[in-house]
């Protein structure tokens, strides 16, 4: 159905939800940078995560802490391992949960088998890199990561102090 607006021109008006995507609120809450400089990350899964009462509020009041936090699988199920989700002040007292619970990762069957695949191989890790919000639901972006030598580390320092540099000298320019 095709209307004639006010200044004239045609407008196309069609049915609720046609036409703009959905938004996509990403609120980040943390990064794992430490893991960038640490892994080499070879493929990243969107996951969801299974939280408890007053966990989601703390995510949403940004506290929380990636450091150390792993992934593995044990009987099909994926778990992740350290994700320090420090409790809010006005929580519920008597319901509090330990900070450092082990806690499930939501992936489709499909991916827990590719990533027991690859974990199963040498040298492979499951590292959670960020924890954001996508449609008002919690996820955590895992990735299937390689430990990096320690001259790859400073190779990859040397690279970025290189790119700095030559930024400083286009900018001055």
């Amino acid at each position: 159905m095709v209307t004639k607006s006010k200044k004239g021109s045609k407008a196309k008006k069609g049915k609720k939800g046609e036409g703009k995507p959905a938004p996509t609120n990403n609120k980040v809450v943390c990064t794992n940078r430490k893991a960038f400089h640490d892994y080499n990350i070879l493929e990243t899964f969107e996951t969801g995560i299974v939280l408890k009462g007053s966990e989601v509020k703390s995510l949403r009041a940004g506290k929380a802490n990636l450091l150390n936090t792993y992934a593995l699988i044990k009987d099909g199920e994926v778990l992740l391992l350290n994700l320090h989700i420090t409790p809010l002040d006005e929580a519920d007292k008597f319901s509090t949960l330990p900070p450092d619970r082990t806690r499930k990762l939501l992936l489709h069957k499909r991916e827990i088998e590719k990533l027991i695949g690859k974990t199963k191989e040498k040298g492979f890790n499951l590292i959670p890199t960020k924890v954001y919000f996508t449609r008002g639901k919690a996820k955590i972006a895992l990735s299937l990561a390689q430990p990096k030598k320690l001259f790859d580390k400073r190779e990859a320092l040397k690279e970025k102090a290189v790119q700095r540099d030559d930024d400083r000298l286009r900018k001055s320019n």
